[in-house]
C-alpha cells in the first residue's frame, strides 16, 4: 500500500509540474494582456514535435532548449498577426480567436506527423529507474522535476531582477501607466507572450519523453491548468504555482482510493476555493476588475 501511495505521489508531482509549467504560461499571458490563450495546449504539443524533429541532428540535451525557443518564435508570429488584434477587447474574442487556432495547430501536426502517436528517445543515462524498489522513479522523472524546478526559479528571478521582467510586473498590475512612463506596450506584451510560449514548449519536450508525441497529448493538461490559475489566484504567479501542485497531488492521491473521482477532484478544489476565497488562495482581490 505505501508502495502505491508513494507511486501516485510520484505521478501527482509530474503531472502537477506539468500542470504548473502550462499555468505559468497561461497565467503570464492572461495577466498582462487579458488574452485567454485556448492554443496553449497545442503549443506544447508543437515543442515537442519540434525536439523530436532535432534530436537526431543536435540530440536531446540542445533540443530541450532549442524547440521550446522555436516553439516561441512561433509563438511571436501567431501574436503580431493574429493575437494583437483582440487586445482591448472583450475576453471573449481572444477565447474565440484562440480556440480556432488550437483547431488549426492540431490538424497541422496531424498533416505533418500523422496521427499514430510517435516516441521522443530520451537518454539512457536518465531512462533507468533509481533502485529496483522505487522502479517507478526514473532518472527521467527527477530530471523533469529538476528542469522544471530551474525553470521556474529562472521565471521568478527574470520577474524580479530584469527591466523587462520589472516592467511585466509593473504591467500586470497596471498597463496604462506603464504605457504612459513610455514603455513600448506593444513589445512587452510580445515578449511577454514569447515566454509564455517557450514554458509551454518546454512543458512538451518533457512530457513528450514521458509519454510520446500526439496531435493532442496537449489537451488532457489545458483545462487543469485554467483550474490552477483560479486555485492559485488570478494575477498571482505564486499562486498558480501552488494550484498546480496541489490539483496535480490531489488528484494522484484520489487515484490511491477512489480512481473513478480522480478527474473530479480538482473540479471540487476549485469550487471549494471559490466558495471559500473567490479570488483565489493566494490571488489579489480585484485583480481583473
Amino acid at each position: 500500500m505505501t508502495q502505491l501511495v508513494l507511486f501516485n505521489i510520484t505521478n501527482g508531482l509530474i503531472v502537477g509540474a506539468f500542470y504548473v509549467l502550462m499555468a505559468l504560461g497561461l497565467s503570464l499571458i492572461l495577466n498582462l494582456s487579458n488574452v485567454i490563450n485556448f492554443a496553449h495546449a497545442n503549443f506544447l504539443t508543437l515543442g515537442g514535435y519540434f525536439a523530436y524533429v532535432l534530436i537526431p541532428f543536435i540530440g536531446f540535451w540542445a533540443a530541450l532548449f532549442v524547440a521550446p525557443l522555436l516553439t516561441a518564435i512561433v509563438g511571436i508570429i501567431v501574436e503580431r498577426l493574429m493575437i494583437r488584434r483582440v487586445y482591448g477587447r472583450d475576453p471573449v474574442y481572444s477565447l474565440l480567436l484562440t480556440f480556432g487556432l488550437a483547431f488549426i495547430l492540431q490538424d497541422v501536426c496531424r498533416y505533418v506527423w500523422g496521427t499514430q502517436g510517435l516516441p521522443l528517445a530520451v537518454p539512457a543515462s536518465i531512462a533507468q529507474p533509481l533502485s529496483a524498489d522505487l522502479f517507478f522513479i526514473t532518472g527521467y522523472r527527477v530530471f523533469m522535476v529538476a528542469i522544471v524546478l530551474v525553470a521556474v526559479t529562472g521565471l521568478f528571478a527574470f520577474l524580479r531582477y530584469s527591466r523587462i521582467g520589472v516592467r511585466i510586473r509593473a504591467g500586470i498590475l497596471d498597463l496604462e501607466t506603464v504605457a504612459a512612463l513610455g514603455v513600448n506596450v506593444q513589445l512587452l506584451r510580445s515578449l511577454n507572450f514569447a515566454v509564455g510560449i517557450f514554458l509551454a514548449g518546454l512543458a512538451g519536450v518533457l512530457a513528450a519523453g514521458q509519454i510520446g508525441l500526439n496531435p493532442n497529448m496537449g489537451d488532457t493538461l489545458l483545462m487543469p491548468s485554467f483550474i490552477a490559475i483560479i486555485v492559485g489566484g488570478v494575477g498571482s504567479l505564486a499562486g498558480t504555482l501552488f494550484g498546480g501542485l496541489l490539483i496535480g497531488v490531489a488528484a494522484a492521491i484520489t487515484t490511491v482510493f477512489y480512481p473513478t473521482a480522480a478527474d473530479a477532484v480538482i473540479y471540487v478544489i476549485m469550487a471549494l476555493v471559490l466558495l471559500a476565497r473567490p479570488r483565489g488562495l493566494l490571488g489579489e482581490e480585484g485583480m481583473m476588475s
